[in-house]
């Protein structure tokens, strides 16, 4: 299992676009910091490119990886190895090198500049979507033979959480305003990993105003610590499941 994971580490961290990706990362972040006077302005404008380009990269470049990667995968399935073995294997290169990646490009610069409970947060949440991003993409891969079909799943996935998903809970709390909707809305806000690392980050830099409507609403429970360690259970139940749910699939896989 080891030799599979560094093997596929070493593969990816040699990769143009996870390079591309990094230096990318890297510029923008320092770009950042560098072009505001208050470092905590500059860690806002890099909120929206953690939460937008981080789960977008990881995604797709997950699931174009692992369609190319057939050959290699059934090579190893041929091999007196545990199929588990070589999807979790699979699934911890791409992680492990997409955190990296972000940590790199993205991590540094915040420490630099803001190595305060703030910073540690974005870090944290950067790897932690990093990771879930990938395993909606294995999920994705192993349920659609069809690259493209998978590829256009994928950018289906990414638009509903970066984009439409505040879109539905808006329309839902327009429509059913005359009702207390907070806590119910907290079960909805479990639906969505990149809401709550959005909510986290801004709760931890005291911009209320700005964390949106549904933000807003949980602010007072997203502030407690139950409300931090229910918010990283679900992150990382956004983790296993799909993890899990791949590789069961995967297991029974016809290749």
């Amino acid at each position: 299992m080891n030799k599979i994971i560094r093997y596929v580490m070493a593969d990816i961290l040699r990769n143009r676009i996870v390079l591309v990706y990094t230096v990318f990362l890297f510029i923008t972040s320092f770009s950042m910091f560098s072009l505001e006077d208050n470092t905590s302005k500059g860690l806002l404008s890099l909120l929206n490119i953690i939460l937008i380009i981080v789960p977008l990269v990881s995604i797709i470049f997950s699931t174009i990886y692992v369609y190319n990667s057939a050959e290699f995968i059934e090579l190893l399935v041929s091999q007196p190895l545990k199929r588990k073995t070589i999807w979790l294997s699979l699934f911890t290169g791409l992680a492990g090198s997409l955190s990296l990646a972000f940590f790199i490009g993205a991590g540094i610069p915040v420490l630099l500049y803001q190595a305060n409970t703030t910073g540690f947060m974005m870090i944290a949440m950067g790897v932690l979507l990093s990771i879930i991003f990938a395993a909606i993409a294995m999920l994705a891969v192993v349920k659609t033979r069809d690259k493209a079909r998978g590829i256009g799943v994928a950018i289906l996935l990414w638009l509903y959480f970066s984009l439409l998903f505040d879109g539905l809970v808006l329309f839902l709390l327009f429509q059913f305003a005359d009702y207390p909707l907070e806590k119910p809305m907290i079960a909805v806000a479990a639906f969505n990993p990149v809401d709550l690392g959005r909510i986290m980050i801004l709760i931890q830099m005291d911009i209320s105003s700005m964390m949106g409507y549904t933000g807003a609403i949980f602010k007072d429970f997203f502030g407690t610590y139950t409300g931090v360690t229910f918010s990283f259970s679900l992150m990382l139940l956004w983790i296993v499941v799909p993890v899990w749910l791949s590789a069961y699939k995967f297991n029974r896989k016809d290749l």
